[in-house]
C-alpha cells in the first residue's frame, strides 16, 4: 500500500470483531515500533502487549469504554523518562518518542488490515498499577488492535491553510 493511501485510510476504529490477530501480523507491528525514530536514538520506551481475553474487567479500569476491550490485543507504549534525551532547555523528549512509536504501531496495524484507536484519555494510576511500572516509566498511550467490525467513520480535518504558515 502506498504511504499516502495508508495515511488516508487510517482512522480511529471503535468497533472490533473478536477474531484473533495472526502472530506474524503482531510481530510486524512490533518491528515497526522498534524501527521508529527516537531522539538521539535512545529508544527509551517500553511496549506492552496485552491479550484482552479474561482481563476485560481490570482493563476497563484503564479505559472504561466497552469497545476498548473488544479487540483481542491492546498495546500500551510507555516512556522511560529517566533514560530519554533532554533538550538543552530541559524539555524531556520521552513523550515525543513514545508518541512516534505509537504512530508507527497504528500505521503498521492499518497497513495489515487491522484497526486501531490511539487512546490518551486513560486512567494513569490504573495503567501504572496494571503494568507494574517502576519509577521513571510513564504510560503515554494505548491502542486496541483487531479486525474492524463495522465502520461509519468520516475523517474530518482542517483545511491546509488553517494549519500551515509559510515564512
Amino acid at each position: 500500500m502506498d504511504y499516502f493511501d495508508l495515511i488516508e485510510k487510517r482512522h480511529s476504529v471503535r468497533s472490533f470483531k473478536g477474531d484473533d490477530i495472526e502472530d506474524g501480523k503482531l510481530q510486524k507491528i512490533l518491528e515497526a515500533a522498534r524501527l521508529a525514530p527516537t531522539a538521539v536514538n535512545k529508544q527509551a520506551f517500553k511496549i506492552f502487549v496485552i491479550h484482552t481475553k479474561g482481563k476485560e474487567d481490570v482493563l476497563k479500569n484503564i479505559y472504561s469504554k466497552d469497545w476498548f476491550v473488544k479487540a483481542p490485543i491492546i498495546i500500551g507504549v510507555c516512556s522511560m523518562q529517566n533514560k530519554s534525551w533532554v533538550r538543552r532547555d530541559g524539555v524531556n523528549y520521552g513523550f515525543v518518542d513514545a508518541a512516534i512509536v505509537m504512530d508507527h504501531i497504528v500505521l503498521a496495524a492499518t497497513s495489515l488490515g487491522l484497526g486501531a484507536c490511539w487512546i490518551g484519555a486513560f486512567d494513569v494510576s490504573s495503567a501504572k498499577k496494571y503494568l507494574n511500572l517502576e519509577e521513571g516509566i510513564e504510560p503515554v498511550a494505548f491502542t486496541p488492535i483487531g479486525y474492524e467490525d463495522k465502520s461509519s467513520y468520516k475523517k474530518i480535518r482542517k483545511d491546509i491553510d488553517e494549519i500551515v504558515t509559510y515564512l
